[in-house]
């Protein structure tokens, strides 16, 4: 059982559709394959392997245009992240979600309000 999370916090999931699955090894020369699937989950082995949100900004760089999820061990101190890379959504196990309760998660969900640049923007 997984858990979904948006902006609105934990969701049931409403794509049922093929899934393009990639790992967080995938070749970035690669991702041109990819860019016409409907829909792309990048996988998470670790929370400290950040190549996935690599992978997703790459994806979207060649315009893809998808639904985009990181799935995996991704935690919630790295949802804004994940979000500022191109992810539409996060997938986590329950157990996950147990161990990170839906309020840990929203408070990242203004992920637009909390970026490097913009803090810096504002600071001038």
């Amino acid at each position: 059982m997984t858990v979904i999370i948006r902006d609105e916090g934990f969701v049931s999931e409403d794509y049922h559709a093929e899934w393009v699955t990639l790992a967080s090894d995938t070749d970035p020369a690669t991702l041109s394959e990819f860019v016409n699937a409907p829909a792309i989950r990048v996988e998470f082995p670790s929370f400290a392997d950040g190549r996935g949100f690599t992978l997703g900004r790459l994806l979207r760089t060649n315009g893809f245009q998808g639904r985009l999820r990181a799935t995996g061990h991704v935690i919630a101190d790295q949802y804004a992240m994940a979000r500022r890379s191109g992810f539409d959504e996060v997938e986590v196990s329950k157990d996950l979600a147990e161990r990170q309760p839906e309020a840990q998660w929203l408070a990242r969900a203004d992920w637009r309000a909390h970026d490097y640049q913009t803090r810096l923007r504002q600071a001038r």
